[in-house]
């Protein structure tokens, strides 16, 4: 046998006893680290709100119900949830948010909202051109694991110059957390 097929023989008995990896142990450690983000999430609970009339000419009303979820970052964090009008009443000749018949009409709406969101004030009036306030979360907002609830109460004016018929309109909801 050679001198140079006795040292690589040698050689690699040498990397079988010392191997390079990780040793077998009875225990054995790691580090698990997170980052946890600000979240938020949404489910709209009517996935049609009819708006009804209870008297002759008197107001159109109905109300959309729905569950958020949302985390906000502990010492500057906020949200929010908006709506907004994204297909206008049709067919033509009946209500309509972008061009009403009349001055006056309006689909407009109030909120309510359960800790720790803060519902929108007053009445609203939606439009198809900006979002709309529905609620507002400050810093260290967190929901229950199930969501909390929230409502919008519509009101449509009821205008004599409406034609009979069906009409619906699309209001997308948004929510937000940082």
């Amino acid at each position: 046998m050679r001198i140079s097929q006795l040292i690589t023989g040698l050689a690699v008995a040498v990397c079988f006893l010392n191997p390079a990896h990780a040793q077998f142990a009875s225990t054995g450690t790691t580090t698990v680290s997170v980052t946890i983000a600000a979240e938020a999430s949404l489910q709209i609970d009517t996935s049609t709100t009819t708006l009804t009339s209870s008297g002759i000419f008197a107001n159109y009303t109905g109300t959309t119900t729905l569950t958020y979820k949302i985390r906000t970052t502990q010492s500057t964090g906020s949200g929010n949830v908006t709506l907004k009008v994204t297909t206008d009443f049709s067919p033509a000749n009946g209500p309509s948010v972008a061009s009403p018949p009349n001055a006056g009409d309006t689909l407009a709406y109030t909120c309510t909202v359960s800790a720790p969101g803060s519902a929108c004030t007053g009445s609203q009036t939606s439009s198809t051109s900006s979002s709309t306030p529905v609620a507002t979360f400050g810093a260290a907002a967190n929901s229950a694991v199930a969501g909390n609830s929230g409502s919008v109460a519509w009101t449509l004016t009821n205008d004599p110059a409406y034609h009979t018929g069906s009409y619906s309109a699309t209001v997308t909801f948004t929510v937000s957390a940082t």
